[in-house]
């Protein structure tokens, strides 16, 4: 297994500083038990709203760590689902000639301090791209394909692309969705236009590390693969990810990062599956070191907690970043859709040749999408700015509620701007 390969990250100047849902949402995550379990759900739809730098290729395993190796810090957000109000506002936002139509940067713009500051920044793209004005919001997403330009200039430099609605406008959204991406200067993983690309991870550097990046999704509400493509999606397996994450580990990476769209839609605890998995995939080890060394949850579209696995941290739900105003399964309006948070990651080069990268700082930044505004908040900041804004401050604990209920400030999570 090779790795993909990254674009030069593009610099800015400055610093780098509806109808409701479907039926509850079914999983898939490969055993064969969870399997049977799973197969009677069904698939679920999303809720709705209103009517780095380039890697040289890598065939050998990591290097030695040397007195020069440097560390890093990552940083990675929830989904990016934009319902037609979101659309409506980046089209009001496009002012700028050069905007083509539609402008995602102004939404993300209190975010792109946090995101932008780090050596390596991932989101989750939950949709894929339409073409010719033809985009909309739920139930099937075809997003402006500007969006994969706001996101780079937001500091972003790949993300997941796995997700329940990758197949909401077939091989052509997939292929549309990644040619924008790859032109925006993003790597993906989780779809892909050819075999070859779905089983190469996203490569990215990092520091002084090689990162892959590997993204999997429960289901595709119940839409096949198309055609002659079983690979377009990649699909939760849990012996596939094992293997993936090895592979990737052989062809030279030394921190390996998995992306999982799962978990059930409107609940804050992990579910079952949620937490079974995630034991299972912190246990896999190679040499005493583990095979995965981060994993970051989407889906649910509620902020869900961060905790320490086997040594390794999971967030088992980053909540959504960008959302309309969402309804949960009987149809009220359920302002948690529209909170998430940015998760901060401080990775460590290894102390002994071959040995693992540990993460030596976590923190969380709880934000909150205004959809009267159309913005995002990084709420932190705000309330700096205005100690007053009680809506923000309770936001702000609704999230942290969530985060820490796992314990996870046990093993050193910590609130950050």
């Amino acid at each position: 297994m090779g790795f993909a390969r990254l674009q030069p990250r593009r610099r800015l100047t400055g610093p780098r500083t509806g109808p409701r849902t479907g039926p509850r949402t079914g999983r898939r995550y490969g055993f064969l038990a969870l399997a049977a379990l799973l197969s009677a759900a069904g698939a679920s739809a999303c809720t709705a709203p209103e009517s780095g730098r380039a890697a040289p290729p890598a065939a050998s395993p990591p290097a030695s760590p040397s007195k020069a190796a440097r560390g890093f810090t990552l940083v990675a957000s929830g989904d990016v689902l934009p319902h037609d109000s979101v659309i409506a506002r980046a089209r009001d936002d496009a002012t700028d000639p050069t905007a083509d139509g539609y402008d995602f940067r102004p939404m993300l713009a209190a975010v792109r301090p946090v995101v932008s500051a780090a050596d390596l920044a991932i989101c989750h793209m939950e949709t894929v791209y339409g073409a010719d004005g033809d985009y909309r919001g739920y139930p099937f997403f075809t997003s402006p394909p500007q969006i994969a330009r706001g996101l780079a200039a937001t500091g972003y430099d790949g993300c997941s692309t796995a997700s329940n609605h990758s197949l909401d406008d077939g091989a052509d959204g997939i292929r549309r969705t990644l040619d924008a991406m790859d032109t925006a200067g993003l790597v993906h993983h989780g779809s892909a236009r050819t075999e070859r690309e779905s089983t190469t991870p996203a490569r990215l550097r990092a520091g002084g590390a090689e990162v892959a990046h590997l993204a999997y999704t429960y289901d595709t509400n119940g839409r096949p693969q198309p055609e002659g493509q079983p690979w377009a999606v990649r699909l939760i397996d849990e012996e596939r990810i094992v293997a993936d994450a090895r592979a990737a580990r052989r062809a030279g990476a030394d921190v390996v990062v998995l992306s999982l769209h799962w978990g059930t839609e409107w609940q804050t605890e992990p579910d079952d599956r949620q937490l079974a998995l995630a034991r299972s995939l912190t246990a896999a080890t190679t040499g005493g070191r583990p095979d995965i060394d981060l994993i970051l949850g989407t889906h649910a579209h509620v902020p869900q907690a961060y905790e320490k696995v086997n040594g390794v941290w999971v967030i088992y739900g980053m909540g959504d970043q960008i959302a309309g105003p969402m309804f949960d399964y009987t149809g009220a309006r359920d302002h948690r859709g529209n909170m998430g948070t940015i998760g901060r990651f401080t990775f460590a080069p290894p102390k002994t040749p071959g040995g693992r990268w540990d993460v030596v700082r976590a923190e969380y930044v709880p934000q909150w999408y205004d959809t009267d505004d159309g913005r995002v908040v990084n709420l932190p900041a705000a309330l700096a700015d205005d100690p007053g804004r009680d809506d923000y401050r309770a936001v702000s604990e609704t999230i942290t509620e969530a985060v820490l209920g796992r314990g996870a400030a046990r093993d050193g999570l910590v609130a950050a701007r």
